[in-house]
């Protein structure tokens, strides 16, 4: 019997990206999208175009996740963001794959976009990466409790990585975006270290930002991508360093992590 395959989706407002992202997601037999306390018309577009809609309101982007992937009938489940889109080449890789394998997830390679500028080099750390385990059986994969890339508790093995095709991911828009998005996973991260008691130190949080950073501009290659390089190893580093920054001098402001 030919294995089932759900795509998920989960969003909050963005009635304009899920059109063609819900679109590149047709392949799959179903199509199920998670809105968090979403406002704007992304409910009416995703039955529009047939996906089943579960509405709710989650603090952790693990928990709504979660929810997802428990809503989700498949045999198998693709997880894509809004803003990407899934090629017709890694559609028909995922098919292929789930067809044979015997392990229980698989990284699915990721093209990254800033604007129109495909960006191949410098993702690190948790600012960007060009593979993701989105591919998994039907109850192999947890996300944990967390607001800003949270862990994830596998169950089974993991499979080679698709070699076909990507997720085109539409990351930034352009400079002033990415600054943007910076600034919303610190707070979110800022808000995670609170809840967890160990917000960490100065220092170690200076060696992470010269050490991703590192990562990033050399170890990761982001010299080869120029300017936008430096951006990227920036970024990559400052993360952690601004989330502490902001759970030491701005407890208040993020203290809704606390429970």
């Amino acid at each position: 019997m030919t294995p089932r395959l759900s795509a998920l989706v989960v969003a909050r407002n963005e009635e304009t990206r899920l059109p063609d992202c819900l679109a590149s997601c047709a392949f799959a037999d179903e199509v199920v999208v998670v809105l968090d306390r979403s406002t704007d018309r992304s409910a009416e577009i995703a039955r529009e175009h047939g996906a089943r809609v579960i509405e709710g309101a989650w603090e952790l982007e693990g928990e709504r996740r979660n929810a997802g992937l428990d809503a989700c009938t498949g045999d198998w489940i693709l997880e894509v963001d809004a803003d990407e889109r899934v090629s017709r080449d890694l559609a028909e890789a995922i098919r292929a794959t789930i067809a044979t394998s015997p392990h229980a997830w698989h990284q699915v390679p990721v093209d990254n976009y800033v604007g129109d500028r495909l960006v191949r080099y410098g993702w690190a750390g948790s600012f960007g990466t060009t593979s993701v385990p989105r591919l998994s059986r039907k109850g192999a994969k947890r996300w944990r409790a967390q607001r800003v890339h949270p862990g994830l508790d596998w169950t089974g093995t993991e499979g080679p990585r698709i070699a076909q095709g990507a997720l085109v991911h539409l990351v930034d828009r352009d400079v002033s975006d990415m600054l943007k998005r910076l600034d919303k996973y610190s707070s979110a991260k800022a808000a995670d270290l609170i809840a967890s008691g160990d917000i960490g130190t100065l220092p170690g949080n200076l060696r992470r930002f010269v050490s991703r950073g590192f990562k990033s501009y050399v170890s990761r290659k982001g010299y080869k991508e120029g300017a936008m390089g430096v951006l990227l190893a920036f970024c990559t580093g400052a993360f952690p360093l601004l989330s502490y920054l902001k759970a030491r001098l701005e407890p208040e402001k993020h203290g809704g992590g606390r429970r």
